[in-house]
């Protein structure tokens, strides 16, 4: 799948539940669909996720961060890998995701330093009433306004878990696919499945700094646009210029999945 590899990540603040390993039950992934340019005809990205389950709680992340944390754990990726190997892994989506019925619980790194920060888990969904097949699973229709966006989702009730993709939750059954109005970001499940193992890499940055999401929430759009610290080894200074600007266009272009802060 496609992955965008342009500078650090997004979202961050708070004070975060000390979890480092996660009890799985049940594991759903997905595939995300996204276009993070607010352009006409933007690149269409793709990237996967895993959300593991048990009846308490769900954990959110990217499959890539979930096999480097893995490796990173069994001692197999370290500070001395090759720039290659951490590349094999890099995803523009670096948040790690834990929700339990009250509260939402994030860690993510932000140049090179890990953040941690804690939400209302408040989402409240209307529920419509029209229906779909989605493979062999009867689904229903969802809305919410939330983050600036309006979203729908379409969750089953033969799969008892009130989880889904990214932040989203709270519904009577696995979210199995969410999209906003614009179909800039489109979760889809792809697989699904009973699994019974502790992860231990959950959270590899449990001890991270408690921060306010809103003190850096537009943390990307501010990278993107002084790009300085990532052009050190350019000594062309026509070069350096025109890559300046073209990342000062793209941070004014760019579409994050969270447009407001709640």
């Amino acid at each position: 799948m496609k992955q965008i590899f342009f500078f650090c990540i997004i979202l961050i603040a708070g004070t975060y539940k000390a979890q480092t390993s996660f009890n799985v039950e049940y594991e759903a992934d997905y595939k995300l669909v996204y276009k993070d340019q607010n352009i006409p005809n933007a690149t269409i990205q793709e990237a996967a996720f895993a959300l593991l389950m048990n009846r308490e709680e769900s954990y959110f992340k990217n499959l890539n961060k979930y096999v480097s944390d893995s490796l990173k754990y069994e001692k197999k990726l370290n500070d001395k890998s090759g720039y290659n190997d951490y590349l094999r892994y890099f995803t523009p989506f670096d948040e790690n995701i834990g929700i339990t019925t009250g509260k939402i619980y994030v860690t993510v790194p932000v140049s090179g330093k890990d953040f941690k920060y804690e939400e209302s888990n408040d989402i409240n969904w209307k529920l419509e009433n029209e229906y779909k097949k989605f493979g062999k699973y009867n689904c229903q229709k969802a809305t919410v306004k939330k983050y600036g966006r309006t979203w729908t989702a379409y969750f089953t009730n033969e799969i008892p878990f009130p989880y889904g993709p990214y932040k989203f939750s709270k519904l009577p059954g696995l979210i199995l696919e969410v999209f906003d109005d614009k179909k800039d970001y489109i979760f889809t499940l792809y697989k699904f499945g009973k699994r019974k193992y502790i992860c231990k890499s959950a959270n590899m940055n449990s001890n991270a700094d408690p921060i306010q999401k809103q003190k850096i929430f537009d943390y990307k759009r501010k990278d993107i646009g002084n790009p300085n610290k990532y052009l050190e080894h350019i000594g062309d200074e026509e070069t350096r210029q025109l890559l300046i600007k073209k990342s000062s266009e793209k941070a004014k272009r760019y579409n994050p999945i969270e447009l407001s802060l709640y």
